[in-house]
């Protein structure tokens, strides 16, 4: 008597997503009793999960689907405020969706793309994050979608990115000062290389443009993240002859180096240098004086991103980019003061 030949073709969640032309979060919602299918979607994929003799994993003792509910959230760091916020975003988003987020941390000597590959995760959000072009290839070539939350450069075709107004913050930023009668200004940027930082001064340096005032190549100055290096970086422009009145950091980190440079030289915030920072983080506010800056929404920069993420996935295939900017908001505190005479 022949043997039957082996067959493992119990159907999958992403196979009735496919039947039924939807994503796989909304078919494991449909299945699952959640209240907000809409009926018609719920009908056809109970349809198809019927067609296909789909059964629940739980109940056939078996985990193979699992992976299918996850998605990634990649990020160089969690151990500040901005990363915390984004997760939380993303989290939301994803248990909305019936989601669960997997963590993933770019680290020295391990390749994160492989690590988001082993798992059969929906797709990736990949926060203040620069893929090499390899790394670009390796994932997209697998038909794994990704999002860029915060670009740090242009994304290829295909990938999504979800980032802020960072040049009308920087014009906020210009415009505020300016009313208060500044005419001398430095920047302490993070990089030239970075897309969103170089939104921030370019939007800086036009509204300065508009009100007949140039700003010198040499007034800007690049310290990363690093609160020390933004420290230096104000001293050698407050050294300077025709010192500024005024100092812009791109983030909060960086203006609270403006703010140590500031105590070591005796210089009094706002009475003898305004400082202007970027992200509205909670240390902002802690800052003494509270800090003026422009609020980036991160948390709900987050979960726009697993959004756009999860339309990606319902459209696999299609080469157009998705792309969207939140609005920022110049919340004015105690740091910046009128210009001194």
């Amino acid at each position: 008597m022949p043997s039957k030949p082996f067959r493992n073709t119990r159907p999958t969640l992403a196979v009735v997503a496919q039947r039924a032309g939807t994503s796989i979060p909304t078919v494991s919602k449909a299945l699952r009793g959640g209240t907000d299918v809409a009926p018609a979607t719920r009908e056809r994929i109970v349809k198809a999960a019927n067609e296909l003799g789909y059964t629940n994993p739980s109940d056939a003792h078996s985990a193979d689907t699992a992976p299918t509910q996850l998605v990634d959230f990649v990020l160089s760091s969690v151990d500040n405020t901005w990363a915390n916020r984004a997760l939380g975003g993303v989290e939301a988003a994803a248990g909305t969706a019936d989601l669960d987020v997997v963590i993933t941390l770019v680290r020295e000597g391990s390749d994160w793309a492989e690590r988001v590959l082993r798992r059969s995760s929906i797709g990736a959000v990949l926060a203040v994050v620069g893929p090499t072009p390899q790394q670009w290839k390796r994932i997209t070539s697998a038909g794994r979608p990704l999002v860029l939350l915060d670009p740090m450069t242009s994304p290829p075709d295909g990938v999504g990115s979800v980032g802020a107004m960072n040049y009308q913050g920087g014009r906020s930023v210009a415009e505020h000062l300016l009313s208060l009668g500044h005419r001398r200004f430095g920047v302490i940027d993070v990089s030239d290389s970075y897309e969103y930082s170089r939104a921030r001064v370019d939007g800086f340096r036009s509204a300065l443009g508009a009100a007949g005032i140039g700003l010198a190549a040499d007034a800007v100055i690049h310290a990363q993240w690093d609160r020390d290096r933004a420290r230096a970086a104000a001293n050698e422009l407050l050294a300077r002859r025709e010192r500024p009145t005024a100092v812009f950091a791109c983030t909060e980190t960086l203006a609270l180096g403006a703010y140590d440079a500031a105590a070591g030289l005796g210089l009094s915030i706002p009475r003898d240098l305004s400082v202007v920072g970027y992200d509205d983080l909670p240390e902002a506010g802690w800052a003494n004086p509270p800090m003026t800056t422009v609020q980036q929404p991160i948390a709900e920069m987050g979960a726009a991103a697993l959004r756009m993420l999860l339309r990606l996935s319902e459209h696999p295939g299609h080469d157009h980019a998705m792309r969207e900017e939140l609005a920022t908001r110049l919340i004015v505190r105690e740091s910046t003061g009128p210009a001194p005479s």
